[in-house]
């Protein structure tokens, strides 16, 4: 796994040009957001942290995001919280196996990760039959657009 000091602190940012007709990243955004709702999913598996865990590791690899840390809690009687620190920000998952129901939230930051790709998989692994998805571009404040980042020396 890469060190996180190697780690630039904007991935993909270095590469970015100003918006133009040829489809590039526009220079203000700074990644993409996407809300997820799962629906009719397999209640075992929303219940099954080892599942979970693995399934938002795979989400993870198939978004072309770097995972740093990967924690999950596994509540009483039922239900999983998950939460995947990315290099490039995050993915939650907060799991209502009673209801079949499935809580997901990717936010990944730069041009060359694929959050959709994460809700993809996640939705495929649980068997979701409905599902609902809002994404969603975040925008760069101005003054940060003009400002280069370096990593904190502790």
């Amino acid at each position: 796994m890469a060190q996180v000091s190697c780690l630039h602190p904007d991935p993909g940012r270095a590469q970015l040009e100003p918006s133009s007709s040829t489809g590039s990243v526009p220079l203000d955004m700074v990644g993409k957001h996407c809300i997820l709702e799962l629906y009719d999913c397999d209640p075992s598996k929303l219940d099954d942290e080892d599942f979970l865990r693995s399934a938002i590791t795979q989400a993870a690899e198939r978004a072309g995001a770097t995972l740093l840390n990967l924690i999950t809690h596994q509540f009483e009687p039922q239900g999983v919280t998950g939460l995947a620190l990315l290099a490039e920000s995050h993915i939650s998952i907060h799991t209502w196996p009673e209801s079949g129901y499935a809580a997901v939230d990717v936010f990944t930051c730069g041009d060359h990760t694929m959050p959709e790709r994460a809700c993809a998989v996640l939705s495929e692994q649980l068997n979701s039959r409905r599902q609902s998805m809002r994404s969603f571009r975040r925008s760069t404040p101005a003054d940060v657009l003009e400002t280069t980042r370096q990593p904190s020396t502790c």
